[in-house]
């Protein structure tokens, strides 16, 4: 299986296991700053690949996104 195709798998297997992908306009992804080059690059492929539009991937570290989760920021939170 190649990067991309890994990559794709992983970002698609993360939208739906955190909602229903179907019901929002758009993935926003929020987390640690370690892992915001990956997934970059995943967000960017999964654009690419699904006629969904690209996920927004955000910095600020895992308080950072824990904290939006518990705020109810966004649907289905």
């Amino acid at each position: 299986m190649t990067f991309t195709k890994m990559s794709v798998s992983a970002l698609a297997l993360l939208a739906l296991s955190a909602t229903a992908g179907a019901a929002r306009d758009q993935i926003q992804i929020a987390g640690s700053s370690t892992v915001l080059p990956y997934a970059s690059i995943v967000a960017e492929a999964f654009g690419e690949n699904f006629d969904f539009p690209t996920p927004v991937v955000e910095s600020g570290g895992s308080g950072a996104g824990r904290k939006k989760l518990c705020e109810g920021v966004g649907e289905n939170t």
